[in-house]
């Protein structure tokens, strides 16, 4: 079974004042099998995500890559 990466800024969105969460739904949608990966990158820790997408069976890892720059990886959990 191949690996599904599915990545998503959403820096530019938030920077125009934008509610990224829509685009970050429908992204996760796309998710077919537990090995299937999404990443997120932010300008903050998206705290909130974390526990909307932990009650749709999500783990995730979270890494602060510069100032303003976050990438969270969201794992389906088997």
């Amino acid at each position: 079974m191949e690996q599904r990466i599915i990545e998503l800024d959403v820096r530019e969105d938030l920077k125009n004042k934008m509610e990224p969460f829509q685009k970050i739904m429908e992204a996760i949608k796309e998710l077919k099998d537990d090995n299937d990966v999404f990443i997120l990158h932010a300008p903050f820790k998206p705290v909130p995500l974390f526990a909307v997408l932990k009650a749709k069976g999500f783990s995730h890892h979270e890494e602060e890559l510069d100032k303003k720059h976050w990438k969270v990886t969201f794992t389906k959990k088997a």
